[in-house]
């Protein structure tokens, strides 16, 4: 009898693109949606589909066991802003005891804390990127236009910032103009940093890297259409994402849209790897 993999999805096309994979690959697939809005693809392409909410850590526990879980992916975006938003998370106790437990509630510390208890429960958590290293795109200009002198400077400077940033664990993406910081991002996610920081500087750029230390089993760094999105509504004029370490999302459409609305998309390898 072939393997059984355990979802745990946020929102977006990455865990749609997992559960294919890992059907492709001979597993069965559990998705469990964490909060609303998961794709709707999802409940169609899993064998098997729960909507869980985050908080219920004891029920997604108790189901991954139900369901004969051995191994696990962490997958799809999940904001930390719903610890601090109140009634969208509502932990049950073992979630409580979880956060207790922490030194603190970087991302970091709370996914490490997430995947011990897993482990424990002798379900190996995956490596993300397993099913998806078509998605990272390896060094190179991506679109259709070049960046300029100026935006390339930008793209050194941000792509340096960023790696800080992560360094302290405080989020994976940074805006610059000019080489000057626009916007870093925080609890608020991507999408809200380059809409804050293509106002205050149109015509930034945008910077998004894997952490210096990033665990592959969660939190890979990912763009997509959505990110395109922001950046066009906040006037950024193109974006620099690490080669080989940063999810592509739906790439033929992510930069369709970028090529036409004459933005620079760019992979670039860390100098300092």
């Amino acid at each position: 009898m072939g393997k059984t993999l355990g979802v745990l999805s946020g929102v977006g096309h990455l865990p749609v693109d997992v559960v294919r994979g890992a059907k492709k690959a001979g597993y069965r697939t559990v998705a469990i949606a964490l909060v609303p809005g998961t794709h709707e693809d999802l409940e169609k392409e899993a064998d098997v589909f729960h909507a869980i909410n985050i908080g219920k850590v004891g029920k997604i526990f108790k189901t991954l066991k139900q369901e004969g879980v051995d191994e696990v992916t962490m997958i799809g975006k999940v904001t930390k802003e719903i610890l601090y938003s109140g009634g969208i998370l509502v932990p049950d106790w073992q979630a409580i005891k979880i956060l207790m437990s922490l030194p603190d509630r970087h991302d970091d510390t709370i996914m490490n804390a997430l995947v011990a208890k897993l482990e424990d429960m002798g379900i190996h958590v995956m490596d993300q990127t397993l099913f998806l290293t078509d998605l990272m795109p390896q060094e190179g200009v991506l679109s259709k236009r070049q960046p300029t002198p100026e935006e390339w400077e930008d793209m050194k400077y941000g792509f340096a910032m960023a790696k800080k940033i992560g360094g302290l664990d405080i989020g994976q993406t940074v805006v610059v103009k000019n080489k000057a910081i626009m916007a870093v991002e925080a609890i608020e996610g991507t999408d809200a940093c380059i809409l804050r920081g293509g106002k205050l500087g149109k015509g930034a750029i945008v910077a998004k890297t894997a952490k210096p230390a990033q665990d592959n089993r969660f939190d890979m760094p990912g763009v997509g259409v959505k990110t395109v999105e922001s950046m066009i509504e906040s006037g950024c004029a193109g974006i620099v994402m690490e080669a080989g370490r940063t999810l592509l999302v739906e790439r033929e459409k992510a930069l369709d849209l970028a090529n036409r609305h004459k933005l620079v998309v760019v992979a670039m390898k860390d100098p300092e790897a």
